[in-house]
């Protein structure tokens, strides 16, 4: 399979970025570019959108980029920092790229920003995922 069947058929089976509203924008090897839209039912009890939507379009994103290299993969250490609170209707994208890896390891970043403002990165998350043996 090449990079965007792997991710056409991951995200095809992934319910959870399916409920989530997420779109893949682009994708390439070891790259991967999504986006979603702030909907009310992801806002906490601030009225601001709930940390784990941002730390979910991340992880799907590390996901996607990480299988779209052909060898399944899993996280196994992930951590995010979040810099701007979002609100009901803001469009973000994740952008997720392989920083560095070795023959079972690889190492991702992933910035989220505001559609519409690039330049205003509002968390930034980075995924350590394990290749395993399996290819796609």
């Amino acid at each position: 399979m090449d990079h965007s069947e792997i991710v056409n058929t991951m995200m095809a089976n992934d319910l959870f970025s399916q409920w989530l509203g997420i779109t893949i924008l682009e994708q390439h090897e070891g790259n991967c570019k999504l986006t979603l839209t702030i909907r009310k039912n992801m806002l906490n009890g601030f009225g601001i959108a709930h940390g784990g939507i941002t730390y979910s379009l991340a992880d799907s994103a590390l996901a996607f980029a990480s299988n779209s290299k052909g060898r399944k993969s899993v996280s196994i250490e992930t951590s995010i920092a979040h810099i701007i609170s979002l609100k009901e209707n803001d469009e973000i994208i994740a952008e997720a790229f392989c920083e560095t890896e070795t023959e079972k390891l690889g190492h991702y970043k992933i910035n989220v920003f505001l559609k519409d403002e690039p330049s205003k990165i509002v968390a930034l998350f980075k995924g350590i995922v394990y290749k395993t043996a399996k290819n796609w």
